[in-house]
């Protein structure tokens, strides 16, 4: 696995990866649940989409914005098996291990750390409480 100082420093470099930013409802979001939270649900979508050997949908499973998560994935090349292979050095066609799953997530919380939040008070509209709640945006 690369290092995540080496992967950074290659990451800005990247104007690609270098554009993504989180939108202010998601800011929000990571703001009012936490960086832990956040963290924990994304440890969740891993599972589900990256961590298989073969992921379904593989280079395409990972929305573009609706989740700080999402956003982190894009930034730090971890959306897809591709990206983890070519950024990352981990193999494809396996499925991740602990270690792995754990480089992943380090480089989510270390991008979202770097990420400028809002004051966690919100002042959103009942409907968009009630989304955002249930960890979707949009």
């Amino acid at each position: 696995m690369r290092d995540l100082d080496d992967l950074f420093a290659a990451l800005a470099r990247s104007a690609f990866r270098g554009r993504f930013r989180l939108r202010p409802a998601e800011a929000a979001y990571l703001a009012r649940k936490t960086l832990a939270v956040v963290l924990d649900e994304g440890r969740g979508f891993l599972r589900e989409r990256l961590a298989p050997a073969e992921p379904k949908n593989d280079g395409r499973q990972t929305p573009w914005r609706g989740h700080p998560i999402f956003v982190a994935q894009h930034a730090t090349a971890t959306c897809c098996r591709g990206c983890l292979a070519k950024w990352h050095g981990i193999a494809r066609g396996r499925p991740l291990d602990g270690a792995e799953i754990e480089h992943v997530l380090a480089a989510w919380a270390r991008w979202l750390a770097g990420q400028p939040c809002p004051p966690t008070e919100s002042k959103s509209s009942p409907a968009t409480a009630d989304r955002e709640e249930t960890g979707w945006l949009f």
